[in-house]
C-alpha cells in the first residue's frame, strides 16, 4: 500500500516537474502578467515539494497521507483560482475594489499552505521568525489604544492591518507571497538551480573534484586543498550551499579521512569552502543577479566587483587548511586518487556549459535565458555521452524539481517578512534606532548588522537570508553615508557566512552527516575556518578599491594589502608557523598587525 501511494506521488510529481520545466521556458519566450506567472509559479514550487516530500516519507501513516493529499488538493484548487481570477486581480485597484470571499478563503489557504511547507523544508527556525512578523502586524487591531501606550517602543508602533489587509496585501497583488521575493525565485533561482543540477548530472563537480586534486592532491593537506578548489568551483555555480556539500562532499570528506583528517575538520572544510562558493563569481550563487537587481546595475559590474574579496577569502582558506596539515602532520591525498592527466584532458569539454554561461552573460543576454543555454548545452552533452538510461533522466528532474522547489520555498515565504516590514514602516524606523544603537559610530552599526545578518540567515537559503539583509539593513548603511555598492555587498557576505554560524548552519549539518562527525564539533570547525572570511567584508566598506571602485593604481594595492593581510590573518587563526606553534600573545599581536596591513590602503589614501 506504502509503495503503491509512493510511485503515485512519483508519477505526479514527474508530471509537474515535466510541466513546471515546460511553463518556466515558456515564460521566457511569452512573459506573462505578475498576477498570472507568479502564482503558478508558486503553485508548481508547493506541490512538487509536497509530492517529492511524500515519496521520502519512510514511516506508512495514512493520517500523513490524508493530510498530504489535501494540502496537494489545496494547492490545485489555489492554482485554479489564480488562473480564474488573474485578469481581475490584476486591474482592481488596491485598498478601493472590494474583497470577495474567494479572495479571503484561497488567499489565507495559500499562506497557510506556504507556512506548512516552509515548516516541513527549513524548520521552525523560519516559522517562527515569520509567525512573529504576522502577530506584530495584527496585534495592533487585537488591542485597542496599541499606540497610545507609552511603554510600547516606537520600533514596534503600528496600528497593524485586519484580515482583509493581510490577504490583499499578501496573495492579491505582486507583493507578499507574490512579490519580489517569489519573482527572484522565479526569475533567476529556479533556472540556476536546473543548471547547477544537469551541470552535476553530466560530470562537471566530478570535473572540478578531479582537477582539484591534478593541482594539489600530492601536496600536504592535499585532499582538504582538493576540497576547497572543488568546491569554490560548484559553489559558484550552485544555487545552495547544503546541495554544493551534498555534491561534492560526498567524494571529498571520505577523501579528507582517508589523508588523516579528523571527521568534524573534513566536515568543516566542505561546509566552509562550499559555502564560500556562493561568494564567487562567475554566479555566486545567484545572489549577484539579485543584487544587480536590486541595484539596477549591470550584472557585469556585481560580479566583477566581487572578484578580488573572492579570491581573498579562498586563499586565506587555502592558507589555513595548509597550516593545519603542517600542525597535525597531515598527509598528501592518497595516490590512486591524483586524476590521470589525459582523463582530465579528455573530459575539458565539460567546461563548454561554462563557457555558453559566460558568454551569454557577458554579451548582455537576461540572466535566466542565459542560463538556459548553459542548460541546453549540458543537454547536449548528456545526449552524446550515451550512457544514460531512461531511468536516470526521470531520476535527474525529480531530483532537479525537488531540489528547485525546496530552495523557492523559504525564498517566497519571506515574502510576508519584507510586507509586513514596509506595511509597518519598519525597515525606517530600524535605520533611525540601529544608528542610535550604536552610539552612532559606523563601526558600531557594522557589528549590529553582523549579528542580524548571521540571526536572520539562520536556516535559509543564502538568496533568501541576502534579500531579508538588503530589505532591513541596507537602508540604515546607507544613512550613515556608505556607498550602495559595499553596503549590499557586506550584508551579502555574512548572510553567506551564516550558513556555517552554529546554532543553525545547514550547511554544517550536511557536512556533519557525510562525515559521520559531531554536528557541534562540525559546526565549530567549520566557524573557526570561516573567520578567515569574517575580517575581509570589513575592509571593503571602508576601502571600496577592493571592490574595483578606484584608480588602477589603489585598487592594486589594495588587492595586495588584502591577500597580505588575510595571510597574515591565517596565521593568527591557525596559530602555527615556520614548523612551531605560537603561543596565544603572539597570535594576537600577529592578529593586530594583519589588520593594520589590511587597513594601510587607507592611510596610503589620506597620505
Amino acid at each position: 500500500m506504502m509503495a503503491s501511494a509512493n510511485n503515485t506521488c512519483r508519477r505526479l510529481h514527474a508530471v509537474l516537474g515535466g510541466s513546471w520545466l515546460l511553463f518556466q521556458l515558456y515564460i521566457i519566450l511569452s512573459p506573462q502578467p505578475p498576477m498570472l506567472q507568479r502564482p503558478l509559479h508558486l503553485g508548481f514550487v508547493l506541490a512538487v515539494f509536497l509530492l517529492a516530500r511524500r515519496q521520502n516519507t519512510t514511516t506508512p501513516s495514512s493520517s500523513r497521507g490524508f493530510v498530504d493529499g489535501l494540502l496537494v488538493t489545496g494547492v490545485a484548487a489555489v492554482m485554479g483560482y489564480y488562473l480564474l481570477s488573474w485578469q481581475r486581480l490584476s486591474e482592481r485597484m488596491e485598498a478601493v475594489d472590494p474583497i470577495l470571499l474567494g479572495d479571503l478563503l484561497f488567499g489565507v489557504l495559500l499562506v497557510g499552505i506556504a507556512l506548512e511547507c516552509v515548516r516541513r523544508t527549513v524548520g521552525w527556525s523560519l516559522l517562527g521568525v515569520i509567525l512573529a512578523f504576522l502577530c506584530f502586524g495584527f496585534l495592533g487591531r487585537l488591542i485597542p489604544g496599541w499606540t497610545s501606550f507609552a511603554w510600547v517602543p516606537e520600533l514596534i508602533k503600528f496600528s497593524g492591518f485586519s484580515l482583509g489587509d493581510a490577504v490583499e496585501n499578501f496573495t492579491m497583488t505582486p507583493n507578499g507571497l507574490l512579490g519580489v521575493t517569489t519573482m527572484t525565485s522565479m526569475t533567476f533561482v529556479f533556472y540556476f538551480v536546473v543548471f547547477g543540477a544537469a551541470y552535476a548530472f553530466v560530470g562537471g563537480g566530478q570535473l572540478f573534484i578531479d582537477l582539484g586534486l591534478r593541482l594539489s592532491g600530492r601536496q600536504r593537506g592535499g585532499a582538504a586543498k582538493a576540497a576547497v578548489i572543488s568546491s569554490s568551483f560548484m559553489g559558484s555555480i550552485s544555487g545552495s550551499a547544503v546541495a554544493n556539500v551534498a555534491t561534492t562532499g560526498v567524494f571529498t570528506i571520505p577523501l579528507m579521512r582517508r589523508a588523516g583528517y579528523q571527521p568534524a575538520m573534513a566536515g568543516g572544510v566542505e561546509a566552509i569552502a562550499s559555502t564560500g562558493g556562493q561568494l564567487m563569481p562567475p554566479i555566486m550563487g545567484v545572489a549577484a543577479f539579485v543584487m544587480a537587481e536590486l541595484l539596477q546595475e549591470p550584472y557585469g559590474t556585481i560580479a566583477l566587483a566581487g572578484i578580488i574579496p573572492a579570491l581573498a577569502f579562498y586563499w586565506s582558506l587555502l592558507m589555513v587548511v595548509d597550516l593545519h596539515a603542517r600542525r597535525t602532520n597531515v598527509q598528501p591525498a592518497p595516490a590512486e586518487t591524483d586524476g590521470e592527466a589525459e582523463t582530465i584532458r579528455g573530459r575539458l569539454y565539460l567546461l563548454t556549459p561554462l563557457a555558453v554561461l559566460l558568454a551569454a552573460l557577458f554579451s548582455g543576454l537576461t540572466a535566466n535565458l542565459c542560463a538556459v543555454m548553459a542548460t541546453a548545452a549540458c543537454l547536449v552533452i548528456a545526449l552524446f555521452q550515451r550512457s544514460h538510461s531512461r531511468q536516470d533522466w526521470l531520476e535527474a528532474l525529480l531530483k532537479t524539481t525537488r531540489q528547485a522547489a525546496e530552495v523557492a520555498i523559504p525564498i517566497a515565504a519571506i515574502g510576508l517578512i519584507i510586507e509586513v516590514s514596509v506595511q509597518s514602516s519598519l525597515v525606517l524606523k530600524f535605520s533611525v534606532h540601529l544608528v542610535e544603537l550604536s552610539g552612532g559610530t559606523v563601526i558600531g552599526a557594522l557589528v549590529w548588522i553582523v549579528l542580524g545578518c548571521i540571526i536572520m540567515g539562520m536556516g535559509l537559503p543564502t538568496v533568501a537570508a541576502y534579500i531579508i539583509g538588503a530589505t532591513l539593513f541596507v537602508p540604515a548603511l546607507l544613512d550613515m553615508g556608505l556607498s550602495k555598492l559595499p553596503a549590499h555587498f557586506f550584508v551579502m557576505y555574512y548572510c553567506v557566512l551564516s550558513m556555517v554560524t552554529p546554532p543553525v548552519a545547514l550547511a554544517s549539518y550536511t557536512a556533519a552527516g557525510l562525515a559521520e562527525a559531531p554536528v557541534t564539533k562540525t559546526c565549530f570547525s567549520a566557524l573557526r575556518l570561516s573567520l578567515v572570511g569574517f575580517i575581509i567584508p570589513f575592509t571593503f566598506v571602508f576601502n571600496p578599491a577592493i571592490l574595483g571602485q578606484g584608480t588602477a593604481g589603489m585598487i592594486t594595492l589594495s588587492a595586495l594589502c588584502l591577500f597580505a593581510g588575510t595571510t597574515v590573518w591565517s596565521v593568527a587563526i591557525e596559530g602555527y608557523l615556520f614548523s612551531r606553534t605560537l603561543p596565544l600573545l603572539l597570535r594576537w599581536l600577529i592578529g593586530l598587525a594583519a589588520i593594520a596591513i589590511l587597513f594601510l590602503p587607507l592611510l596610503a589614501r589620506q597620505l
